[in-house]
């Protein structure tokens, strides 16, 4: 296998080949985070339990509770409150998050996605003179901020399925912020790039000198308001910060912004309750696999699209020819770039919040089944389409309108087993790097509400699913995955990444490569990327050969070789135990026994 793994390589890097970047100003090529270097990863094996975050410090404090007899869910929580502390541009408190969770009888998907303050209109983010923000005026502020769901959707699994003391999960993170944590190279060269953190005076205060330098590599950054906040959650439970004085600064800070101001009340905190949802499950069958096998991958329902993009991409790509070609030709990246401009045309038509907007003959299945998926699969030619159009799953005229494309950025993923059967797979976000650029009491806000289409209609008037609306929530592609022998009901797979809209197509990567090329976890990351959003085809730069890019060009394909950070983390179930993987492009690290 490590002789495949490197013939792939071989045959899809360039070694010199400078990047033709066009068309830079446009979502495809602005990526969710900086790059900050590559940290080559070597691969992870054990056989009592593993945990894959963002961050070795994060990671560390989730094997703590692990090793002291915790579960899963036990080492999620511990995780994210370090990751609020320890990478605040990704995620943390002030943000949301998708949970999925396999005790070793079923998988629940646990809602943890912000929600929009019920004073929001579908206006929300058009001016006075008519025209719409750009995402940057959007952002900066209390306007794009939306109600933080991650850490009552924790409380709420934890009282489930948690078997340490709530304050317990706390202590690695609160120690972390007394004390101090080392800044790693990762933050403080993100820090340096943001050109709007530094003005917020206390985000100011804390990550920068006064001559406005980000704090030094290596340097500890204590957080003692966190540690402070972390405290009283940790003996009050998500009240501390859904109610009361924290709530208040978080209202404060959202509505006392003087240009860009929010509508977030005391009452939204307060209101905010996680759902819990049933995941979307959809057998794949690799058709170059011996024996063969069949797999239940399953993954988050909507507002999630990325479960149902990913079934679409998988799905249309096995009613081709690519279904037997290894990776490394331009001929099964054709079939794939045009499997993925089909799977984004439907989820820019349908996919939104399933308690505002209804699925497709009220399935969302539909959009899934083989039946659709083979009629999807008989448009791809051999000249690329460029952009491919929305199906039909159902008869009769479009009720609404596809949504634009925009961008979307940030997040974290974790994946965890323990040693009692319990696997979960959480991604984590507070959207674009560093959220609003509001900090609260030692951590950051998001600006969740820019998912949201920025213009609630098309030029004839009709809605667009992911429009504004008082409550809802907006469309998310983060993709926490569980992959499942059909048969047999065991563990085969959780894995997931950060990366915004292309977190579709990392994710899909990693699924691929294991499954139909049999590669290990941290072989499958380390893999290049690529991907399409209905636009042009895009491939990680400097990872594909000259004669790569021209052969899909020949099949008139717009190719644009662009900086694709990928933070993927995976464990595989293995006959031994676990292998893990940890995606090299960032700074994430496997742990376990």
């Amino acid at each position: 296998m490590h002789i495949i793994f490197l013939v792939l390589l071989m045959l899809v890097v360039g070694c010199s080949h400078s990047p033709s970047l066009t068309a830079s100003a446009t979502a495809e090529s602005r990526q969710p985070e900086g790059a900050s270097g590559l940290s080559a990863q070597p691969g992870w094996h054990g056989q009592k339990f593993a945990i894959a975050t963002a961050n070795p410090l994060a990671s560390a404090a989730g094997l703590a509770m692990l090793k002291d007899g915790g579960t899963a869910i036990d080492a999620a929580v511990a995780a994210q409150m370090v990751l609020t502390l320890v990478e605040p541009q990704s995620s943390g408190i002030g943000g949301g998050a998708f949970l999925l969770h396999h005790d070793g009888r079923q998988t629940v998907a646990f809602d943890g996605r912000e929600t929009a303050p019920a004073a929001a209109s579908e206006s929300l983010f058009v001016k006075a003179d008519g025209k719409v923000m750009t995402f940057q005026e959007a952002i900066v502020g209390g306007r794009a901020v939306g109600v933080p769901g991650a850490l009552r959707m924790l409380e709420v699994a934890h009282a489930e399925y948690g078997r340490l003391h709530w304050p317990t999960l706390f202590e690695p993170a609160i120690r972390l912020a007394e004390n101090g944590f080392p800044v790693s190279q990762r933050l403080h060269t993100l820090l340096k790039a943001d050109p709007h953190l530094r003005k917020d005076p206390q985000a100011a205060a804390y990550f920068y000198d006064p001559d406005g330098q980000p704090v030094t590599v290596g340097s500890l950054l204590r957080n003692p308001e966190l540690a402070g906040v972390l405290r009283r959650i940790a003996s009050e439970g998500s009240r501390a910060l859904h109610e009361g004085e924290i709530a208040q600064a978080i209202v404060d800070k959202v509505q006392q912004y003087p240009e860009n101001p929010g509508q977030l009340t005391l009452a939204d905190l307060a209101a905010y309750q996680p759902q819990r949802r049933q995941p979307l499950c959809s057998s794949y069958a690799p058709k170059r696999v011996e024996p063969p096998r069949t797999y239940l991958i399953c993954g988050f329902p909507p507002p999630g699209s990325g479960a149902i993009a990913i079934a679409q991409i998988l799905g249309i790509i096995n009613h081709t020819e690519a279904a037997f070609l290894p990776f490394a030709t331009p001929l099964w990246m054709h079939y794939y770039s045009e499997a993925a401009r089909l799977a984004f045309a439907d989820r820019a038509q349908y996919v939104a919040d399933p308690d505002f907007v209804a699925a497709p003959v009220g399935n969302w299945y539909a959009l899934i089944q083989p039946e659709y998926l083979a009629e999807r699969a008989r448009l791809i030619g051999p000249h690329s389409m460029q952009v491919a159009r929305p199906g039909s799953p159902s008869p009769g005229p479009m009720t609404q309108a596809a949504m634009p494309e925009q961008p979307e950025y940030g997040t974290s993923h974790l994946s965890i087993a323990d040693q009692y059967g319990n696997v979960l797979a959480m991604t984590t976000t507070i959207e674009d790097a560093f959220g609003a650029r509001q900090m609260v009491r030692g951590f950051l806000l998001n600006n969740q509400l820019s998912d949201f289409a920025f213009t609630p209609t098309d030029n004839r008037g009709l809605p667009i699913a992911n429009r504004v609306e008082p409550g809802k929530r907006p469309r998310s592609s983060m993709s926490p995955t569980l992959v499942f022998d059909q048969d047999s009901g065991e563990l085969v797979i959780s894995g997931g990444s950060p990366g915004g809209a292309l977190i579709i197509h990392y994710t899909a990567k990693l699924l691929y490569a294991m499954l139909n090329w049999g590669l290990k976890p941290q072989q499958a990351i380390d893999l290049p990327n690529f991907g399409s959003l209905n636009g042009p085809t895009l491939l990680e730069e400097k990872r594909f050969s000259p004669s790569f890019v021209e052969a899909l060009r020949a099949r008139s394909h717009v190719v644009n070789e662009v900086g694709m950070n990928s933070g993927l983390q995976a464990i595989e179930k293995t006959s031994a135990g676990f292998a893990g993987g940890a995606d090299p492009r960032r700074e994430g690290l496997v742990l376990g026994e």
